[in-house]
């Protein structure tokens, strides 16, 4: 059995936050693969399923981000399941927005919930890093992360979210270089489908009215010359009765 877990605070308040894109990810594929409903389990709602022939469960703590090492420890140690099996799903400053990687290991760069984890299952279970960007100024990275999507960012967030819980059944089997590279082929699919939807832009080929093409053009109409100008305005003047 594999463990998917994605990061993230429990509430609505928080459900739509950069930092909940782990928790996001987890939802859709749950949601894609018709899982079915979540349930309290493990200090947080999981749901079990089968992915490419491989049993997985999906954990979303509900412990807090910084406090998420709790959930993921009480599972990993009651099913037995090896920290190299553990998928762990959640948002990376140092990745551009819908940049994605995997990993195993490694630092937290700062990562609360990855910090937690660490604490009780140890370090050596796989990353999957969502890119949202950085701010620009290390002081703002709280606000920046734990603040809603902007609107505009959804047009590459809902994309890779379906590419991602498309491609999982990779993840379950442990291939992550195939993972990666499913997701890759299904947003440039999309793109390319997207681009063909877009209206193209011809040249006006619409032919001159009957009207416009009979009427011989006088001199001095519509030249942008003095004349035309001039029979304009004197064209205009009210006659004297």
């Amino acid at each position: 059995m594999k463990l998917f877990v994605g990061l993230g605070n429990p509430g609505a308040k928080y459900a739509r936050h950069r930092h909940n894109v782990g928790s996001m990810a987890v939802e859709r594929i749950a949601e894609r693969l018709d899982l079915g409903a979540w349930r309290r389990r493990f200090q947080g709602q999981t749901v079990e399923g089968n992915l490419g022939g491989e049993r997985v469960l999906l954990l979303k703590p509900t412990t807090y981000m910084n406090d998420s090492g709790r959930s993921v420890g009480e599972a990993h140690r009651f099913l037995k399941i090896p920290v190299g099996d553990i998928y762990v799903f959640h948002d990376e400053i140092d990745l551009a927005p819908s940049k994605l990687k995997v990993k195993t290991g490694g630092g937290n760069a700062g990562h609360n919930g990855l910090r937690s984890i660490t604490a009780h299952i140890g370090n050596d279970y796989n990353r999957v890093r969502i890119g949202v960007g950085h701010p620009g100024v290390k002081e703002v990275v709280p606000h920046y992360v734990l603040h809603d999507f902007a609107k505009v960012e959804y047009e590459w967030l809902d994309p890779l979210l379906d590419a991602i819980a498309e491609s999982s059944r990779f993840l379950a089997h442990g291939e992550s270089d195939r993972f990666l590279s499913q997701v890759a082929r299904l947003i440039r699919e999309q793109e390319t489908a997207s681009e063909s939807k877009s209206p193209s832009e011809a040249p006006n080929t619409k032919p001159p009215s009957p009207k416009s093409a009979s009427k011989p053009q006088q001199k001095g109409e519509g030249d942008g010359s003095l004349a035309g100008a001039l029979k304009k305005w004197l064209t205009g003047r009210p006659g004297k009765e």
